[in-house]
């Protein structure tokens, strides 16, 4: 594949600003209660409330093993972009500590929400932009590819164990204020590599389908696919329209339907993931 370095710097800018936005949610919202986080960042808060050293460092050197691994499993790409990820993570950390002591905020559950909206945003843009803060980033990539599972999903439930062990070593109120944290955190993170945009699978039972799927095309801009099937009762053969629309064209599609045909039966199923021509990958 062709070097583009446009697009390459483009990716850059938006991994700096994820990392920067995550960073000031662990230091703005997450150190000053003592509260935890997941994975890799998790382990260095962990670590820096026992002995003192700055996370920052040890984001870097818990980091070793895991990216050994995932040189193994995925692209060369993605592991460069998550090398200069964990060294902008690490970097803002050190550079916004101070952040601690300056907005002492002193509403925990307010510091839980907040952290966990800002440590999402930041994971998403840095995960749309095809790189990650390393650490379990990595492993949920590479679950991903493998076994097709969401990234917040893998995320979450090996945030949960973390926790779990931050909350023996702190207290079982921050681990308690750390788990709506990171269900926040991953919320926030699903809309962000999803959009707010969602996808919609649209399948119509008409007697009109050449028309629907007409118009479709052309006002829309969509495909659509034929399904053939036979009506149970009456034994008729008839095409079955199956298309993928976001959300935002969802009320147009049903004007169209029921302007054609009144009679028409139609079935809306959310969609988890969409890959493929029309629709963006995120992997």
């Amino acid at each position: 594949m062709k070097f583009d370095i446009r697009r390459s710097f483009k990716r850059l800018i938006f991994i700096l600003l994820g990392c920067f936005i995550s960073a000031v949610g662990i230091n703005a919202f997450i150190v000053p209660h003592k509260l935890l986080s997941g994975g890799v960042s998790g382990l260095a808060i962990i670590t820096q409330y026992l002995t003192g050293i700055p996370s920052g460092y040890l984001v870097l050197l818990f980091n070793i093993p895991i990216f050994l691994y995932g040189i193994k499993e995925l692209e060369y790409d993605f592991i460069f972009f998550s090398v200069v990820g964990v060294l902008l993570l690490s970097f803002f950390l050190i550079l916004t500590k101070d952040l601690t002591s300056a907005l002492n905020i002193k509403d925990i559950l307010l510091s839980s929400i907040y952290g966990g909206v800002l440590n999402g945003i930041g994971l998403g843009i840095v995960l749309k932009n095809k790189g990650s803060m390393g650490g379990i980033d990595i492993v949920a990539v590479a679950l991903k590819k493998r076994l097709g599972v969401n990234i917040s999903t893998v995320s979450f439930i090996i945030n949960l164990f973390v926790v779990l062990l931050g909350s023996i070593i702190s207290s079982l109120e921050a681990g308690l204020y750390t788990l709506i944290s990171m269900f926040i955190s991953s919320r926030v993170l699903e809309y962000v590599l999803q959009g707010f945009d969602r996808k919609k699978m649209i399948m119509i039972v008409t007697d009109k389908p050449e028309d629907i799927s007409t118009r479709i095309f052309k006002e829309l801009g969509r495909g659509v696919t034929f399904l053939y099937g036979e009506g149970a009762y009456t034994g008729h053969n008839k095409k079955v329209i199956y298309c993928i629309i976001t959300l935002n064209q969802l009320i147009k599609i049903k004007t169209i339907v029921f302007d054609i045909d009144p009679g028409a039966f139609l079935t809306i199923i959310d969609v988890a993931e969409v890959q493929g021509k029309g629709f963006k990958n995120i992997y």
